[in-house]
């Protein structure tokens, strides 16, 4: 059976308030107690939720809380606004019906988080998708950017909205959101001059010195010290639990999402900018020849700075706040303004610029957000609004406020009873008319058009003459006396005049939710919100993006002579088209309640809860709803719930579940006044009966609890016998197995021993004949051994006896040899004494030399040239012959070391030695110098990258040279690329190939003898390189160059050898001329460098310095 929970299961305290019994103030308060002291903010009043603000994070709304309350009955799960935001849309989406949420309450109740908390669920269940997301996010985004311009910090809440906010949110056929329209009421533009004590101006202007950049607040000549300006309370400009820079960032976001673009977020920073600015400036009374007094700005520094934030001369401006023009058809007068005048000018202009720049906000807000014109979208609108406002002093403000909270309570117990009366009409159910207090009195005091409060405070603005606030409490005393819910200390009505808790300047009205006192000053003033023309000419004139949408009415060509409307008949022209837009949507309503004045979570104020309950008019939407029936519900979820209480019904019914419920109440015998029955729903008169069948299931869950344990038990022992015997079996097997196998393992045991003894018993009878056999195989060869060693012996002894008679004899016959040759020796010795004593002395001379020359042997350098000195004069030749063979071998080892690059580089120097040694003067210079080839690492360097790619061979020499120009001698830097098959002229900075000759083209090369590096490739004639004639060039490097040109040449297969010209006076061919070079010595001018100059036109002159 699946199971189903419901808003009476585990209820603490009472649900919905409509079931509550008795019913009482006091009962009604104990219960948002009990809930709320368990966590339990959300309570129900039929389809109405009553929200405590917990004044801390609550577990309660999460995104599985989100999933929990999706598609689900409103009274099916818990009291919560998540149940209220799935109805609303639910029924939007699926049956078509526009809807609305009117969130209200006072300043501090959990409004704004309420209303952030319904539009958060309805984007978490909608569709999704990237233009959807889209939508979505800027709906959400919205909302920081409207809080930062329009809440503030208050005794009462520290994020409180000073204005009300109507959004209607535009969905498709699917339940998409399109796009959105907001709707702002009453910014409360005083909080920007001046702010009650413990209280702060808007967010923005905090946010904006503590979050942006220096850079920004340079442009906006902005300083971060709250201090420094007038309009800033200090008492309260920081804020536990508020980080303004953190928030700025957040609001900057949150803007560019919006659609925002950068230029706009400027211009909104320096009109908040400005306002700050504005109200720096101080005014000083000046007195006139007349009489009159007039102001001056005191010190002009901050409306300079001003003037340039808006983009406006300062002189227009500083007028505008001195003088003000009254035209009348088609006269002007101008007149002076005092001191209190131009402070009042002063705060009215920054009250319009901000509240105008506020308006402004929210129209562009509406274009980025608004839905594409298409067809019908469905709408859900969320209002959140001011709630109900009794202060110790309330004035037009508050006034206003009570009259909007006064239509939105007639239009609630206008729409809860046409609610009511449409689900009885639907349900076949008899209506009863219900009484109860109809506010329409109260809203007709206010806003009737001949006698209303409002329509008497426009005429008095408009009258000619003196008007002040006592003129206008004077009227309302004499219109309004008579009225029952009208009081005044100066009414006619005598009842008031002992009534010392009014006092004379104020009058009370008895609103719905109670008596309000109000104090008539400043109702005039508030209600005219009177800008002066020159200030509205003056916006109008600044260069400001945004200044001619502000204040259109500043353009001198629409001048237009009508006094504006006043805020009173804007305010009800607003109220007037919000309720008219509430009727046509199905209400649904958030009462937000706040529990103490502290701010602080787990602190239930009676006092504080009681006056807004009664305000709210709670008590009397209680008793609205239980007039009739207090509860309904659908026959399938009622029979579900309460199947078990009859037998009939239980545990499945058959039939139509209208009947099982009729059927259900027969047997329970409940009487037939408590309930009656409509098309789809059963209707419980008094709660009593609910609470009756809620005892008697909790009775009978308890009754089957009990059976379903016993027989669970049951079950439970059943198996754990059977588990035991099925266990016993297992045991017994397993036990029958071990002791079998051990058994079989003792048998085996003694076999394997038996056996074991057996084998030992054979292997040991087997080893005593295999030694005794042993035994007799070693005596045997024992005794042959010693045998054959005694023959051996024996034999030995017989050839040693032999050798010694041998030896004997060959002795003997030594000795007479020797004797022999001595007597044959004496008879030349004297004769060739001296020879043989010459020849030893010589040998032992040599060995001498020999030796002593080993020791002094020279280094194996090839360049080291010393030698040991001759000790004897007839050892000269040997000693020379020494030398050179000991020279010969020590290159060839020197050469043994050689690589075949360094092979090829000393090969290079060996052939320019051959080539310019003795011929040329720059040749010794060159010697110490180690021939490179690459000097312009060209494959390595990106600059040349280009180039590289262009050769097709491997480069063999990379320089710089000098190209020569015939006409006056200057050098032109190219780079000298040569290869195997060819030399190549490219420009320096480009890289690109000027001239590439073969090899095969190249006939000779001319240089001079000094040490300059100029040297001429001449072409063969007739060649297609030799078009624009020979090449004069000059090199640091002219040695290296001529010789692997040389080299190169040599070693092509398809070239003749390169010939080298040597001389100091050679001819050039410069296209159809021939030129002579002449290479003279001398000082050129230009220092100690070598200088090239044309002497006519077939002589160019080298000076070469000359070499000391």
């Amino acid at each position: 059976m699946e199971v189903k929970t419901s808003l009476l299961d585990n209820m603490i305290g009472v649900g919905d308030m409509v079931l509550l019994e008795p019913l009482s103030e006091d009962s009604f308060i104990a219960n948002l107690r009990n809930r709320f002291d368990h966590n339990e903010i959300y309570t129900y009043i039929g389809s109405v939720v009553i929200s405590m603000n917990p004044y801390r994070s609550l577990p309660i709304f999460t995104p599985e809380k989100v999933e929990e309350y999706r598609n689900r009955n409103f009274y099916e799960l818990s009291p919560h606004i998540y149940a209220l935001a799935d109805e609303a849309y639910r029924s939007l989406r699926d049956q078509d019906k526009d809807q609305c949420i009117l969130i209200t309450g006072e300043s501090g109740a959990g409004k704004t988080e309420a209303s952030k908390l319904v539009m958060s669920y309805v984007a978490a269940v909608c569709g999704k998708g990237q233009e959807v997301n889209k939508v979505k996010e800027q709906l959400l985004q919205s909302n920081p950017v409207l809080e930062a311009f329009g809440n503030a910090k208050t005794v009462r809440n520290d994020n409180s909205s000073r204005f009300g906010k109507y959004m209607d949110i535009e969905f498709d056929f699917k339940g998409d959101p399109l796009g959105g329209v907001i709707s702002n009421y009453l910014l409360e533009k005083s909080r920007v001059v001046k702010q009650p004590r413990g209280e702060r101006n808007f967010h923005i202007f905090y946010q904006l010195l503590s979050g942006a950049s220096d850079d920004t607040l340079k442009k906006l000549k902005l300083d971060r010290d709250f201090s420094k300006y007038n309009y800033l309370s200090l008492d309260s400009a920081a804020v536990n639990g508020l980080d303004d820079a953190a928030n700025f960032r957040t609001v900057r976001n949150a803007m560019q999402i919006v659609g925002f673009m950068e230029d706009e977020v400027q211009s909104v920073l320096e009109l908040v900018a400005a306002v700050l600015k504005l109200g720096n400036i101080e005014f000083k009374p000046e007195s006139r020849c007349n009489g009159n007094d007039e102001s001056r700005i005191r010190d002009k520094n901050d409306l300079k700075e001003m003037c340039e934030l808006l983009g406006t001369e300062q002189t227009v401006l500083e007028r505008a706040f001195s003088y003000r023009t009254v035209e009348a058809k088609q006269e002007k007068v101008c007149t002076t303004l005092n001191v209190a005048q131009a402070y009042y000018a002063r705060d009215a202009l920054a009250k319009n610029l901000y509240s105008r720049l506020f308006s402004w906000l929210v129209t562009r807000i509406n274009e980025s957000i608004k839905a594409a014109p298409k067809s019908r979208h469905k709408v859900m609108g969320v209002l959140d609004i001011y709630g109900f406002e009794i202060f110790e002093e309330n004035s037009f403000e508050q006034f206003i406020i009570n009259y909007c909270n006064e239509k939105l309570q007639q239009i609630f117990i206008e729409l809860t009873l046409r609610e009511e009366q449409e689900e009885y009409v639907r349900e076949g159910i008899e209506w009863t008319n219900i009484e109860y207090f109809n506010n329409a009195i109260i809203c007709d005091l206010i806003e009737n058009h001949q006698n209303g409060i409002l329509a008497m405070l426009d005429e008095e603005c408009l009258r000619p003459g003196t008007v002040t606030d006592e003129t206008f409490l004077d009227k309302l005393n004499t219109i309004c006396a008579e009225h029952l819910h009208f009081e005044s200390r100066l009414s006619k009505s005598s009842k008031f005049l002992t009534d010392h808790s009014l006092p004379h300047n104020c009058f009370r009205i008895q609103h719905y939710a109670g008596k309000v006192l109000y104090r008539a000053e400043g109702f005039v003033d508030k209600n005219n919100d009177l800008l002066y023309r020159d200030l509205s000419q003056a916006m109008y004139k600044a260069n400001h993006s945004l200044m001619k949408q502000l204040f259109p009415e500043g353009n001198p060509a629409k001048v237009n002579l009508k006094r504006p409307p006043t805020a009173g008949f804007q305010f009800r022209h607003s109220v007037g088209t919000l309720m008219r837009n509430l009727q046509t949507k199905n209400p649904n309503y958030i009462r937000c309640i706040k529990p103490n004045d502290k701010k602080a979570s787990h602190i239930f104020t009676d006092s504080l809860v009681c006056h807004q309950v009664r305000y709210l008019g709670l008590m009397e939407n209680v008793r609205v709803r239980r007039a009739g029936y207090a509860f309904r519900q659908a026959y399938e979820p009622c029979l579900e719930r309460y199947k078990m209480l009859c037998k009939r019904t239980w545990p499945h019914w058959r039939g139509p579940a209208r009947e099982g419920v009729e059927v259900l109440m027969a047997d329970l015998t409940v009487p037939a006044e408590e309930f009656s029955f409509g098309r789809s729903k059963v209707f419980i008169r008094n709660p009593r009966t609910l609470f009756f069948l809620e005892e008697r299931r909790r009775q009978c869950l308890q009754d089957l609890a009990t059976l379903i344990q016993k027989i669970y038990r049951g079950w439970k022992c059943r198996s754990h016998f059977l588990l035991l015997k099925k266990s016993q079996i297992v045991v017994a097997a397993w036990y029958r197995r071990y002791a079998q196998q051990n058994k079989y393992k003792r048998i085996k045991s003694a076999t394997t021993v038996v056996q074991s003894y057996t084998r030992g018993w054979q292997a040991r009878k087997l080893l005593r004949e295999l030694k005794y056999q042993k035994r007799c195989e070693e005596a045997v060869t024992t005794i042959s051994a010693y045998w054959h060693g005694t023959q051996a012996r024996r034999e030995l002894r017989r050839l040693k006896e032999e050798a010694r008679r041998k030896h004997a004899v060959a002795v003997i016959w030594a000795y007479w040899k020797g004797l022999k040759v001595r007597r044959e020796y004496r008879k030349f010795f004297r004769a060739n004494a001296g020879k043989k004593i010459y020849n030893f002395t010589i040998q032992r001379i040599m060995q001498k030399y020999f030796l002593g020359l080993k020791s002094t042997m020279p280094s194996m350098s090839p360049i080291d040239k010393s030698w040991p000195v001759k000790p004897y004069l007839f050892l000269d030749g040997v000693h020379s012959e020494l030398r050179r063979i000991f020279h010969l071998w020590r290159c060839k080892k020197y050469r043994s070391e050689f690589t075949e690059e360094k092979k090829a580089v000393f090969e290079e120097k060996l052939e320019a030695s051959e080539i310019f040694k003795d011929k040329k003067a720059l040749y010794a210079s060159s010697v110490s110098q180690p021939f490179m080839g690459d000097y312009l690492e060209i494959s390595k360097n990106p600059k040349y990258q280009k180039l590289n790619s262009a050769m097709d061979e491997k480069v063999l020499l990379a320089d710089v040279v000098n190209k020569i120009n015939r006409a006056n001698g200057k050098g032109t830097a190219r780079i000298f690329l040569l290869t195997k098959n060819s030399v190549v002229l490219a420009d320096q900075k480009t890289g690109q190939v000027k001239a590439s000759v073969p090899l095969p083209d190249l006939t000779s090369v001319s240089v001079s003898t000094q040490s300059d590096g100029f040297f001429a490739l001449k072409l063969k004639e007739g060649s297609a390189s030799a078009i624009k004639g020979d090449f004069l060039l000059s090199s640091e490097h002219l040695i290296e160059i001529i010789t692997k040109l040389h080299r190169t040449g040599a070693t092509a297969a398809d070239s003749e050898q390169l010939n080298i010209d040597i001389s100091d006076e050679f001819l050039v061919q410069f296209k159809h001329d021939k030129v002579c070079v002449k290479f003279i010595q001398g000082a050129p001018k230009n220092g100690n460098s070598v200088s090239c100059k044309r002497k006519n036109n077939r002589l160019l002159e080298v000076s070469v310095p000359s070499t000391v």
